[in-house]
């Protein structure tokens, strides 16, 4: 499963581990990605989205139907 959210978009980010001698080597930042089951009401069927912690807040705030016309917008498959 890729580590992206639906609806922010946030992917993982890239730096370096630093050991005490201050070698680096690289190393990955993923988001905190969960798959999540909303029901949606105008689909009338569940719809699961893979979500970052954040991307659950901005459905908590802005409801999941309009979120998901976002989506529908934006061209994702749901």
């Amino acid at each position: 499963m890729a580590a992206v959210c639906q609806v922010t978009g946030a992917v993982p980010g890239f730096g370096h581990n630093i050991s005490h001698s201050h070698r680096r080597t690289k190393r990955r930042f993923d988001p905190n990605i969960q798959k999540k089951t909303y029901f949606v009401p105008s689909l009338k069927r569940n719809v699961t989205l893979t979500l970052s912690v954040k991307g659950i807040k901005v459905i908590d705030a802005r409801g999941i139907e309009a979120v998901v016309a976002d989506l529908k917008k934006r061209g994702v498959k749901i």
